[in-house]
């Protein structure tokens, strides 16, 4: 990213709506970044055990660094990882034995993503209530619309996708 993962936009470099040439700000204008702010990113198996283990990873990165998450956040992320780890693990392991998950810390907004080699984009579904699972995406935009962050589904250049959400670190209002 362009802004070194401060400001209030939390889209990755090339998200829809970004401007395609963004003006470089002086070196005086450039704020330095929290404590807490950066990007971190680590690798799991795309397996059961997986997703436990990235949601703890998640939570204790989120600690151990002091971003300034409410708990309504923190477990709002936590069951994202949670959901998105879970659908890589179901439906991508066949082509994507290896995912990928990332924690990008802004002074104003925290993104989780997960990445996997899989080309298959997924869709949220209308919950089909005879039947268990499928709600997971769904769920993810949900708590996202609720946070009153963004969330999208992009393809990487190595021909897999990575879905992301992206909720700001202040309470927001939505109606």
């Amino acid at each position: 990213m362009d802004d070194q993962g401060r400001g209030p936009d939390p889209r990755p470099e090339g998200a829809p709506g970004e401007p395609s040439e963004p003006s470089a700000p002086s070196a005086e204008a450039v704020p330095r970044p929290l404590p807490y702010e950066g990007v971190w990113r680590f690798t799991a198996p795309a397996v059961d055990a997986s997703v436990p283990q990235a949601r703890h990873a998640v939570r204790d990165l989120l600690y151990r660094q002091g971003v300034p998450v409410s708990d309504d956040l923190a477990q709002g992320l936590l069951l994202i990882v949670s959901e998105l780890v879970t659908n890589a693990v179901r439906h991508a392991a066949v082509l994507s034995p290896v995912l990928a998950v990332e924690v990008a810390v802004g002074a104003e907004w925290v993104r989780v993503s997960v990445e996997d080699n899989h080309p298959y984009r997924p869709t949220a579904l209308e919950a089909d209530h005879g039947r268990t699972g499928g709600r997971g995406l769904l769920l993810v935009r949900e708590i996202t619309r609720e946070a009153g962050g963004v969330c999208d589904v992009e393809h990487t250049a190595g021909g897999g996708k990575v879905i992301w959400a992206a909720l700001p670190l202040k309470p927001v209002r939505v109606p």
